[in-house]
């Protein structure tokens, strides 16, 4: 991953362009003041309503679109969204796929879903870097297309797209909260608003890689846990990531588990939504008090994915 040119919003038009024909325009949503707990409105982009649940599919078809694509297919690491959005557009394009997740961070639901849009599934022991290793491992040996969850341009690229939509919708934003992995979506989204509105980066305590990276420098390797790890479970934050939010993203902050379950609960009770832990990450950076709006600060949240059991947050475990 050596190319750490930080698209740029030419960049990112033209990635629009490529992919949505493939893309399912996702909607946005205007919640009222006080409906959320919140003494502000908030405005939500679903992105958890992708057609594969989240927003990676964008930038999975933005690598397979136009690529050389041998007879082995794409070949992608994910704990399931990246997977699931790789499986679609190869199926889609008429190329085989297959995913490589960790065993310790699997969930069921994911794993559905990415065999169910065309991917064979290879679960793997150890680490999250362990099963990255393997991943680029077998797309060396076969030669597959490598599509890298969230450290190559047109990863970023393909994800900076949500942002384009988003600020079509609801152009007066100041501040949009994006939740965090490998850093592929704040890249993109980063990216595009290029300094224009603040970008704020929200991670769980357990899934702190951009936090870590900022304070320790890229060079680490996490073992994230916790609620949020099946979506936001990087090992690390990505090089070409660690180049932009060292640059732009000057806000961050860190949430429990325990905030992610009382958000989606928030969202449950206020729009009759559901999404994922990494989704309710991001809001948990408004409901927690993580992140405080100035006053008549507009403020945005991209509810990132949607696969999990609709009902993960009813039960919270007991601190």
């Amino acid at each position: 991953m050596n190319d750490l040119t930080i698209p740029t919003r030419d960049d990112i038009q033209s990635a629009f362009s490529r992919i949505s024909p493939y893309l399912r325009r996702t909607p946005d949503l205007q919640v009222e003041q006080g409906a959320l707990g919140l003494p502000f409105p908030v405005a939500l982009k679903l992105e958890h309503t992708q057609i594969t649940g989240s927003f990676k599919l964008r930038g999975a078809l933005n690598n397979i679109i136009g690529a050389d694509v041998p007879a082995a297919g794409a070949v992608a690491a994910s704990g399931g969204n990246h997977g699931a959005g790789v499986a679609y557009a190869a199926t889609k394009l008429g190329y085989a796929s297959k995913v490589f997740v960790p065993k310790a961070i699997a969930k069921e639901e994911k794993l559905q879903r990415m065999r169910g849009f065309g991917a064979e599934v290879i679960l793997t022991e150890g680490s999250v870097a362990d099963c990255m290793d393997e991943y680029a491992a077998y797309a060396e040996s076969s030669g597959a297309l490598s599509v890298h969850p969230y450290d190559t341009f047109p990863t970023i690229t393909g994800q900076g797209t949500a942002a384009l939509e988003f600020e079509a919708a609801v152009p007066d934003l100041d501040t949009v909260l994006i939740a965090v992995g490998g850093g592929g979506l704040i890249g993109g989204i980063t990216a595009w608003y290029a300094g224009r509105i603040k970008v704020v980066a929200v991670e769980t305590h357990l899934t702190n890689t951009l936090t870590r990276s900022l304070t320790e420098g890229p060079d680490f390797s996490a073992a994230p846990s916790g609620i949020s790890a099946s979506s936001l479970g990087g090992p690390n934050l990505g090089a070409l990531p660690y180049t932009i939010a060292k640059a732009h993203i000057d806000t961050h902050v860190l949430v429990d588990d325990a905030d992610v379950y009382q958000a989606a609960a928030k969202l449950w009770d206020a729009t009759r939504l559901t999404g994922e832990p990494g989704a309710a990450t991001a809001l948990a950076g408004l409901t927690s008090g993580a992140y405080k709006p100035a006053k008549d600060e507009r403020v945005g949240v991209l509810l990132c994915g949607g696969n999990a059991d609709v009902d993960w947050f009813v039960n919270p475990p007991a601190p």
